[in-house]
């Protein structure tokens, strides 16, 4: 979650849920797989992104983000969603609550190392396609569950084209 303007909003509005705009990115790697990492606050999986700032896009939130928590640069990303509802609604352990619209991109056009935002991810790896962790962040499940899903049957498509 974003320290800026969200932070802002909760000392004024303590733990009222919210609407919160935000921006994802799913990291892949057609040989690893996707690059998940692990939230700090309840120890679950997840891709790279959080809360959009005033003025900022959502390419660039993403992009922000991913650099903040992993140390990756994105360049071309490409959008893949925008998931709402019933699922993306989060408490965070301090009572925060949150319904989330993200828009997520994919991206496997990235640069650097990976270096871990101490206060919020506890690690990062690569998991490969049809071995995802069980233990995904709700919010984040279903749009990972759907890229692994189609990312698998277009390269079964693929595959059956090569002779």
């Amino acid at each position: 979650m974003a320290e800026g303007y969200i932070m802002a909003l909760r000392q004024k509005i303590g733990h009222v849920p919210l609407v919160v705009a935000c921006a994802s990115v799913i990291i892949y790697d057609e040989n690893k797989g996707i690059l998940l990492q692990k939230r700090k606050d309840n120890g679950s999986w997840c891709y790279h992104g959080g809360s959009i700032e005033p003025g900022e896009t959502a390419k660039q939130a993403a992009q922000r983000e991913l650099f903040e928590e992993v140390g990756l640069h994105a360049q071309k990303m490409n959008l893949y969603t925008v998931a709402s509802g019933a699922d993306q609604h989060f408490k965070y352990p301090n009572g925060d609550e949150v319904h989330i619209v993200d828009t997520v991109f994919t991206c496997s056009d990235f640069s650097g190392a990976i270096q871990l935002e101490s206060s919020e991810v506890s690690d990062c790896q690569w998991f490969y396609w049809d071995e995802l962790p069980e233990n995904i962040n709700l919010p984040t499940k279903e749009p990972i569950i759907n890229f692994v899903k189609e990312h698998l049957t277009n390269k079964s498509k693929r595959n059956k084209n090569v002779y």
